[in-house]
């Protein structure tokens, strides 16, 4: 079959037309960053800030459009919110589209540049990130959504890890999430916080092998064809590492900020350095770093040791001239009630354990709340 051209896309978006200006999105120009690789088709639909939500049947339809081309195996359109003002060069010298390709170069942030893709109702969106699996950045995000949610907010939970999903076990939650259109996912519900994860889609024990553009795809549509409602915080625990994935999310969702997850040892803050740097590179501010599994304190007799070391996440975070969030143990209460489905906020809201995990929770409400995470950003295209 032959592969889908740029005007093949044009044409079907050409059917599209602004319910308000009357013309096609092509013809407006509203049509930029529009990437085709291997069947999987990505692009922007630029327009006003204050119709973004109002236009959402216009992004479906345009998804909808291009999907209609023969051969054509996935669409990701997301809606942009541009300024008026002087916009910044979007062709090569050739006339081709300009892109980045998602390894560490990003466009300067300059006015009139659009914004990241908005996500109604949301006011702000954080990630929960670490440099390398194995560090509880799922147990951290958790318990983090918990405390926001015990804290007074209204929390979402986002589960990016595409390929290890584990809040459906963490939060106690089984079953498919139901869809009342047929086109937007009603997100699955418990202890007060919305959560959508790939494990509420799939079987628990089916391995997801799929390629780059589908989990960009998939994180995309987790993100925006949910009804989140209105939302104080969507906390978004990252998949660990700096890959394809967590580029995705990092350039071209609205982040308020992130926060970097890591044990107290040299090789764990080296690679939260790693996460660190590709934060800034899309610069996407870094709330702090949680250091996680600081220290053991045995259950029976009381002894205390440092099994990881300790206080290395926060002398990381004074040398990166980062906020330290806070420390947690490495407790075995922490462990059971997560695998239990109860994470220890819930469980035992009164423990120490809990208490710590929404003073950190409320220190970062404190560092985000009254910002709108639709902030001005790159404009990035992941190819």
């Amino acid at each position: 079959m032959a592969d889908i051209t740029e005007a093949q896309v044009l044409d079907a978006l050409r059917t599209v037309k602004d319910p308000d200006r009357g013309q096609d999105i092509v013809a407006l120009g509203m049509i930029s960053g529009l990437v085709i690789k291997n069947g999987n088709v990505g692009f922007s639909i630029e327009v006003d800030p204050k119709r973004g939500a109002a236009l959402e049947p216009l992004r479906r339809a345009a998804e909808q459009a291009v999907d209609n081309i023969p051969g054509i195996t996935s669409v990701t359109a997301v809606l942009t919110a541009h300024r008026a003002g002087p916009q910044m060069p979007t062709r090569g010298a050739s006339g081709g589209h300009s892109h980045d390709h998602g390894h560490g170069h990003s466009h300067a942030p300059a006015q009139g540049q659009a914004q990241k893709p908005m996500v109604p109702g949301v006011k702000a969106i954080i990630a929960v990130a670490s440099g390398k699996g194995g560090v509880g950045k799922s147990t951290t995000a958790a318990n983090l959504a918990l405390g926001l949610a015990a804290n007074g907010q209204k929390v979402g939970l986002l589960d990016a890890d595409i390929y290890g999903p584990s809040m459906p076990r963490m939060l106690g939650i089984s079953g498919k999430p139901n869809s009342r259109d047929g086109k937007t996912l009603e997100p699955m519900e418990n202890y007060g916080i919305k959560v959508m994860s790939m494990g509420f889609l799939v079987a628990e024990d089916t391995p997801m092998i799929w390629r780059g553009p589908m989990v960009q795809s998939a994180l995309q549509q987790m993100l925006r064809d949910v009804n989140w409602g209105e939302l104080d915080v969507l906390v978004v625990d990252m998949p660990p590492g700096t890959g394809d994935a967590q580029l995705t999310m990092a350039q071209q969702v609205p982040l308020a900020g992130a926060v970097i997850v890591s044990t107290p040892q040299d090789i764990a803050l080296l690679d939260a350095r790693k996460g660190l740097n590709m934060f800034r590179r899309v610069d996407v501010p870094v709330l702090g770093i949680v250091e996680n599994m600081s220290y053991f304190c045995c259950p029976n007799c009381g002894h205390r040791s440092d099994i990881f070391s300790h206080g290395g996440a926060r002398a990381e975070a004074e040398k990166l001239g980062l906020d330290f969030l806070g420390e947690v143990p490495l407790h075995i209460a922490i462990r059971e009630t997560s695998d239990a489905g109860q994470p220890i906020v819930v469980a035992d809201p009164t423990s120490e354990h809990a208490k710590s995990y929404r003073a950190i929770a409320a220190r970062i409400w404190e560092k985000i709340g009254g910002t709108s995470a639709r902030r001005a950003g790159p404009r990035i295209v992941v190819e």
